[in-house]
């Protein structure tokens, strides 16, 4: 789903997504934000994984800075934005799966993103089906 020449997609930061991510260190932000860019211009960042159990639309990156990983999670369930969802550091010490409250918490933004995608966009297009990525890791659909 690259997008042929034109401009990159708006982003949209949803609930306190923007200020997470501006408090964590510098070298995070730059990869967040380059991977937030690759987004809009519908390509995918190799550090980026679907958040498992929110379908393949709703993504994972994930930046690690001395001995601390930081995680963003955005979607490119909409055809002319990408929200972001949440931002924050994973504390947990044990195992890498993504802690139940964040998740929780990512489900009822992206809820909030529907109803401003809705509200802000003329509802546009929602892009609610299953995709899975081909060998140059570009997403393409699944029928």
């Amino acid at each position: 789903m690259a997008m042929v020449a034109g401009l990159p997609k708006p982003v949209e930061w949803i609930g306190s997504s923007k200020a997470d991510l501006k408090s964590f260190p510098e070298a995070v932000q730059d990869v967040v934000g380059y991977a937030l860019y690759q987004a809009q211009v519908g390509l995918k960042h190799r550090g980026v994984k679907p958040l498992r159990g929110l379908g393949s639309n709703v993504l994972e990156v994930v930046a690690r800075h001395d001995s601390d990983a930081f995680r963003a999670v955005y979607t490119v369930r909409f055809r002319v934005a990408v929200y972001v969802l949440h931002a924050f550091q994973k504390k947990a010490r044990r195992g890498i799966a993504t802690p139940q409250p964040e998740i929780d918490l990512v489900r009822r933004r992206l809820r909030v993103a529907e109803q401003h995608y809705r509200e802000n966009y003329g509802g546009g297009q929602i892009d609610e089906g299953r995709q899975r990525e081909n060998r140059t890791g570009q997403r393409q659909r699944i029928r």
